[in-house]
């Protein structure tokens, strides 16, 4: 707690309000946009685009209404569309940027693949992020469980996964604390929303405890 009684975690999270709800939330878990020099929208998932930025809660539905009914020349102050095919290329975007995130920390030694690596992981305590292939066996899945304190995603197929580690698939991958983590961890629960994933659910077990 800082002397005037706030909270330094709540304080270093900055916020933003969605043109679409009307709620002030850690912009985190909302996508930035610009007005581009051709009137078209433009997210900005890096957040680092010149010009008056305006958010949207990275969520599919409120993403298209803020398309449908013109919602984003209100957050611009200007006359702007947005082009037909904006939420799906958001997506895909999302998706390139979580990949080649985690490719970057697995070279950097902070990820890693395969059912075996990933339990001992999670057993050992060095997992801060639990991924999972969406289109994996649930089965199989339900065998490995959340890190303590961390967070599931089940966001990416087993391809898209598989890209990261320069593999034809990988149904089981973890994340260190640290390194690129908290930027995955941005961006995937930013997917999330566009894919209907919940990002803070496990696919598994909820504890080591649950494994013996």
């Amino acid at each position: 707690m800082t002397r005037g009684g706030r909270d330094k975690d709540r304080e270093a999270a900055p916020e933003r309000r969605c043109l679409v709800t009307g709620e002030v939330q850690p912009k985190a878990g909302l996508v930035r946009f610009v007005a581009g020099p051709d009137g078209t929208v433009v997210p900005d998932l890096a957040e680092k685009l010149p010009g008056r930025g305006f958010w949207v809660t990275a969520d599919r539905a409120a993403l298209q209404k803020a398309a449908e009914k013109g919602l984003f020349s209100r957050g611009a102050k200007a006359h702007v569309r947005a082009e037909p095919d904006l939420v799906d290329g958001i997506e895909a975007a999302l998706a390139r940027r979580v990949v080649e995130l985690i490719s970057l920390s697995r070279k950097a030694g902070d990820a890693v693949a395969g059912f075996e690596k990933v339990k001992g992981w999670l057993a050992d305590g060095k997992a801060k992020v639990l991924f999972q292939a969406s289109d994996g066996s649930d089965r199989g899945k339900g065998k490995l469980w959340t890190p303590t304190g961390g967070r599931w995603f089940g966001c990416l197929t087993a391809s898209e996964l598989g890209l990261a580690f320069g593999r034809d698939h990988v149904i089981h991958s973890a994340l260190a604390p640290g390194g690129l983590t908290d930027k995955v961890i941005r961006d995937a629960s930013r997917l999330n929303g566009l894919r209907g994933h919940i990002g803070s659910s496990a696919a598994g077990k909820d504890s080591r405890a649950d494994e013996r």
